[in-house]
């Protein structure tokens, strides 16, 4: 599938099977992650693959957006690895921002259903899974089998012109 089909097909999955997703699907999407570029190629990525009951448990304690997908990722990076510029910015969220699009890409390449989570309690998270300090949250990544009943929001295809968001100097 062409990229511009590829983006429009993928949509926020709100309802997802209970089928689990495979291990050669998992490592496809990681693969994904790894392709991503980072700022200096640093690769601060920490990535947590939830899919036990337990790791699921943790996600629902931190955000109400799991709609039941059977795997998550927790996407974060290492503050100690991350590249600093000069006046003291940080690419980690940057970082982790591409790393968690490349994997929800390919999710929807694989036929899988996908949502980005940016409303979860990052403190939850951190104790749960006793980050050190270091380790910042992003976002985390609901991922499955979309159900049966699963559909783009009526919103989902609507677009504001490139007149209006692009701007030519």
């Amino acid at each position: 599938m062409d990229f511009l089909t590829l983006s429009k097909k993928r949509y926020s999955v709100r309802s997802y099977s209970d089928t689990p997703v495979s291990d050669e699907l998992i490592d496809k999407m990681l693969t994904a992650a790894q392709n991503a570029p980072t700022a200096h190629n640093n690769q601060p990525q920490v990535i947590y693959v939830m899919r036990s009951k337990e790791a699921l448990d943790i996600v629902d304690a931190s955000t109400r957006a799991r709609f039941n997908a059977p795997l998550v990722f927790v996407v974060c990076y290492d503050s100690n690895l991350s590249w600093k510029s000069k006046d003291g910015r940080d690419s980690g969220h940057w970082d982790a921002s591409i790393i968690a699009t490349h994997i929800l890409l390919e999710a929807t390449d694989l036929g899988l259903g996908s949502l980005w989570v940016g409303l979860f309690k990052p403190d939850v998270i951190r104790e749960k899974l006793e980050l050190p300090e270091n380790i910042i949250p992003v976002c985390v990544l609901p991922i499955g089998h979309a159900s049966e009943t699963s559909a783009p929001l009526n919103l989902h295809d609507q677009r504001r012109p490139l007149s209006e968001t692009v701007k030519f100097k």
